[in-house]
């Protein structure tokens, strides 16, 4: 239940369209206005995920940060890591406006932005002028109107080494034509050992190597499941981030922004997602780390996608309407929910419901 000092926040925000409150809450953010969210560090919440140590297992999604204005006061909010992007080579603009609508019964979000972004060298400039050492991801794409999108995503690679914690391969956005794809086993099996390649380079050269992950959709087919887990345990990716938005509008209140088109997130995507990271951590095994996404709400929520075979959690949209002190709430409350459990580590949660989320129909 929303408390009244969140309820007000919101109304205020909710009174600009949803892409002015956005900039208005990078504003605040840069500011300072927003406070920064006290945590007694909980060391069973400690995560070793693709040879990265978390604090907490809970990031905030790529989509928020795109071009890396904040990045180290999103983790003062309590996110154990926080993913910038998606950034392309090249500066675009995206779609036309308005490109984002709040479904505030649902309380989901539908966008079709587009990637629009600052390009590669301003937000590098941004993360090589940071000092404090944070974990921040760099999620990197393909302009629009690019010749070679394979090469968009080396070049990705290699001009954010010096500077990413990990990288994630966004094949999956439904709002760039064609970006999908790449998820077909043929292209999905060449973008894979070239970013690969491209970051093996790169660790030879630095001595130090990035974890790179792949995050899909969660509008795939079984088969089309079964083709991203071939390809990526024949390759030697570090992990899956599972997922992105959806094209379903199924179950939605607000049918007349349903209409819209663009990936819907928020809490309507909890189920699907949840279900289909469940799938891939069947085909994948055990090993492989996944971070799971999709209607993050509360710590409830949190660890029901570790039940079902996260290591790692994110969230993005479920903070529009919970207000920028969702992510302490969630840390904190994931440690009361180990107390519950008995638990010495969040890690022994894991994949304890992988079966009932594998079977769920959604």
């Amino acid at each position: 239940m929303i408390d009244p000092f969140k309820r007000l926040a919101r109304k205020g925000l909710f009174l600009f369209d949803p892409e002015t409150a956005h900039g208005m809450s990078i504003a605040a953010l840069k500011s300072g206005l927003v406070p920064a969210c006290q945590i007694t560090s909980d060391p069973r919440l400690r995560q070793i995920v693709a040879g990265l140590t978390f604090e907490n297992p809970l990031g905030m999604a790529a989509g928020y940060d795109k071009n890396a204005e904040v990045p180290e006061a999103l983790l003062k909010l309590g996110f154990g890591f926080t993913e910038i992007g998606t950034v392309t080579p090249k500066p675009q603009s995206g779609n036309p406006r308005p490109r984002i609508f709040r479904l505030v019964e649902d309380e989901a979000v539908i966008n079709r932005l587009g990637f629009n972004n600052e390009g590669h060298d301003a937000a590098f400039g941004r993360l090589a002028a940071l000092r404090g050492g944070g974990m921040i991801g760099v999620n990197i794409g393909a302009n629009k109107d690019s010749e070679d999108r394979i090469a968009d995503y080396v070049a990705g690679i290699r001009r954010f080494y010096s500077v990413a914690r990990y990288f994630t391969a966004n094949i999956s956005s439904p709002n760039t034509p064609g970006l999908r794809d790449l998820q077909g086993r043929e292209s999905l099996a060449v973008l894979l050992s070239s970013v690969l390649a491209a970051r093996d380079e790169m660790a030879a050269a630095s001595g130090r190597k990035i974890p790179v992950f792949l995050k899909i959709a969660p509008d795939l087919t079984e088969e089309g499941m079964d083709d991203i887990a071939a390809e990526v345990l024949s390759h030697t990716l570090d992990g899956l981030i599972v997922s992105n938005t959806t094209l379903s509008r199924d179950g939605l209140k607000d049918q007349r922004q349903a209409k819209e088109t663009g990936g819907l997130s928020g809490v309507p995507l909890f189920e699907k997602s949840t279900a289909v990271l469940a799938r891939m951590r069947k085909r994948v095994g055990p090993d492989l780390p996944i971070i799971g996404v999709g209607g993050v709400s509360s710590a409830e929520t949190a660890l029901e996608k570790i039940r079902a075979g996260a290591d790692l959690v994110q969230l993005y949209s479920c903070m529009v309407y919970e207000g920028p002190g969702l992510a302490g709430d969630i840390v904190r409350g994931l440690s009361k929910l180990l107390d519950r459990e008995k638990a010495g580590s969040i890690r022994e949660l894991r994949d304890t419901r992988v079966d009932y989320w594998a079977a769920r129909k959604v």
